[in-house]
């Protein structure tokens, strides 16, 4: 399936700079870099671009709470995300960020081109206000009872309980999640981008991909789940885009509209082309000739289910109307599951790319995810018992075991010569592992990652079945058979050497640590035609080992906050016994029972009062990442609610969930004193923000 030499960009969806990166954003960029570093072996000139996604109201309030700079903040959680991709084998060509010079003039430019294409509206709405912070508040920072339902606690553009979606002046008794205050409606005038008269050639995109000129249709730049996805938004009628907020806000000015910015969506999907121009400029490369509309390189962009109506629809409309090339594809993929459930921090299974790191080798997660991962829009599971098998069964079992069980031989008796030549046997195993480079090839072109490596196993076994006949352990014993061993161990480490060459774009490391073992130059997809023959080879060293059970059980455990099982009868002890400071109970714990107990930083969002309760309050506690906890603290003798929106405490986050009389309470709060008036919630010092573990 050999190509003539192609140009092309390739991007991965925007990571924001509010969170740490989990497996489920890995699951993205392990696929892109799969595919670059494919292209890459082939002889592609292919250029991987990313950026981190900086502004909006999240970032400016996280860093606001931690008393720095957004600057400060974005900066920091750069260097922690380009940590992690480096970690799992992510190779970015430029990762850059969406609050560089190069992205607010390429932002603010395309803003001026869409506004003189008579694209964008200006026109007064009526919004949320909240009069404490004095700011306009986004959807997601107002809570209340829902419209529809009536469901209480719900956020501003949609009720959890229900699935409706509305408008966030149409909640029943509104609340800022932010101050906790009531917020007033304010009239502002909004930029809206007139997505709907782009309707036209959106569908003609869609159908027939980008127009070159003289060159026929490319057709439809998505799989066909998504296609048929937009045509659905297009039957429901395509809305204008609200692309304008209101100060303070972290993000770009809109020219000549003092105190109004550019929503971060605008934004975020120009930085793969602030990237690249800031690629440009470090190499040299011609940024007109990527992004100018008759551009012959082909631009790829790989992205989860949940932002397809961003890409698909704001994002070429944008692109065109703005006088810049389109996408050729975008590749949509899937969410991530962990053991068949969604990410859960109380399941353990919400885990972070440098906790995984701290137990488990991360490419043996590229090798697993890549097993999964097809060209369908298809949610994927890491189940850890599978995971365990295929690792071991596959990877050291099969493809590793294959050097090491033949290598020491060459070593050892050969003085690490290899033969020149071996005999019919050995030419018909490695006719048949270079007759599958091309079918291999295709299926990495298609990022059907996962029959790729079905292939390169079932090759793989032909290759230890062969050992097992040859048994070169058995004829080294006899003197007159020491040349044939040679041929057979030969044979066995040019097999070994294919199988690490359509193995690399999923293993880099163990492709390089396979490449130094055997003398070779950097492996490139052409050399699947050459065998090596008479080359010397060094010693063997071990490559990659078996995962145990026990790293998989720390991984979950850490995910879980370190928290064990109570031993049969505990709970029960501990709900008849008397409180733990009452006189004569001050018994003494092991410094491993108290490493189980899981202290973290909790952002207060809402507190109020429980009907029939005279003590408790209900707290809504935030743990960072979007994780939300109930728990009911017997702290209304010293507290209102009022009091407590907006503050940071401490609270036990794996307590067994305890079914109360008013709801289900989900972990405990820390305070100190006698009680009364005279209790006092544990406050973090200044800086600490929600999801800190205390130590």
């Amino acid at each position: 399936m050999a190509s003539a030499p192609r140009k092309m960009l390739v991007t991965s969806a925007l990571p924001y700079a509010n969170g740490s990166i989990h497996l489920g954003h890995l699951v993205e960029y392990i696929q892109t870099d799969i595919w670059v570093r494919f292209q890459k072996m082939r002889g592609h000139e292919c250029h991987y671009v990313c950026a981190d996604d900086t502004h909006g109201t999240p970032v400016m309030l996280r860093a606001e709470q931690e008393g720095i700079p957004p600057e400060e903040l974005i900066a920091r959680m750069q260097r922690e995300h380009l940590r992690d991709f480096t970690a799992f084998g992510v190779a970015f060509d430029q990762y850059h960020s969406t609050n560089s010079e190069e992205n607010r003039l390429l932002s603010q430019e395309i803003y001026r081109r869409l506004k003189a294409g008579g694209l964008i509206e200006i026109r007064s709405i009526e919004q949320l206000y909240d009069p404490a912070r004095e700011m306009f508040l986004p959807d997601r920072y107002i809570k209340g009872e829902c419209p529809r339902c009536h469901a209480k606690d719900q956020y501003g553009d949609a009720c959890e309980q229900c699935g409706a979606t509305y408008d966030p002046t149409e909640l029943i008794d509104p609340v800022s999640a932010i101050s906790g205050a009531t917020p007033v409606r304010r009239q502002s005038e909004h930029h809206f981008f007139r997505l709907g008269a782009c309707r036209e050639f959106l569908e003609d995109w869609l159908r027939n991909g980008r127009r070159r000129p003289g060159a026929p249709p490319a057709g439809s730049p998505l799989q066909s789940e998504a296609a048929n996805k937009i045509e659905e938004w297009f039957k429901a009628g395509l809305r204008d885009w609200d692309i304008s907020r209101d100060a303070p806000y972290f993000g770009f000015e809109i020219p000549d509209a003092p105190g109004k910015f550019l929503y971060v969506w605008l934004d975020a999907p120009i930085g793969y082309m602030a990237s690249f121009q800031a690629l440009c400029r470090r190499t040299g490369l011609d940024f007109d000739e990527f992004w100018r509309p008759d551009s012959e390189a082909g631009l790829y962009h790989f992205i989860g289910k949940d932002i397809l109506y961003f890409h698909a629809l704001f994002w070429p409309a944008t692109l065109h109307h703005a006088r810049y090339r389109t996408p050729d594809r975008i590749f949509v993929h899937g969410f991530l599951t962990v053991n068949g459930q969604k990410m859960s921090k109380s399941r353990g299974t919400f885990i972070t790319a440098q906790a995984f790191q701290e137990h488990i080798e991360p490419e043996y997660l590229r090798y697993y995810l890549a097993a999964k991962l097809n060209d369908r829009i298809e949610d994927i599971d890491l189940n850890f018992d599978d995971f365990l098998a295929r690792v071991n069964s596959d990877l050291v079992g099969k493809f590793i075991n294959i050097a090491s069980r033949t290598a020491g031989f060459i070593s050892t008796r050969f003085d690490g010569r290899l033969a020149a030549g071996g005999a019919s046997e050995d030419t018909a195993l490695l006719d048949a592992l270079q007759s599958a480079a091309p079918t291999i090839e295709r299926c990495y072109e298609e990022r059907r990652y996962g029959e790729a490596l079905r292939q390169i196993m079932e090759l793989a076994d032909l290759a230890n079945a062969y050992v097992n006949e040859q048994q070169p352990w058995a004829r080294i014993k006899d003197p007159d058979a020491l040349a044939r061993v040679q041929e057979t161990c030969t044979t066995a480490l040019n097999a070994f050497r294919l199988l690490a060459l359509y193995l690399k774009p999923v293993l880099p490391r163990i492709a390089a640590a396979v490449e130094d073992f055997l003398n070779l130059p950097p492996m490139q997809w052409s050399d699947a035609g050459e065998l090596m023959t008479g080359g010397t080879i060094k010693p063997y060293a071990h490559m990659a080992k078996r995962v145990e059970k026990g790293q998989v059980e720390a991984l979950l455990a850490q995910g879980q906050g370190a928290a064990a099982p109570a031993p049969a009868g505990e709970k029960k002890r501990a709900e008849s016994s008397p409180p733990a400071d009452a006189p004569g109970n001050a018994a003494t714990i092991t410094a491993e029972e108290f490493a189980r107990v899981d202290l973290r930083v909790a952002l207060i969002v809402d507190a109020k009062e429980v009907p029939g309760a005279d003590k408790l309050l209900e707290l809504t506690l935030e743990l960072g990442d979007g994780e939300r906890r109930t728990v009911f603290a017997g702290i209304k003798s010293k507290y209102a609610p009022g009091d407590l929106k907006g503050r940071h405490t401490v609270m036990v986050a794996n307590l067994a969930p305890r079914k109360m009389r008013f709801g289900v309470s989900e972990g405990m709060v820390l305070a100190a004193g006698p009680g009364g008036s005279e209790l006092w919630l544990i406050q973090p010092d200044q800086g600490a923000q929600a999801g800190m573990r205390v130590k």
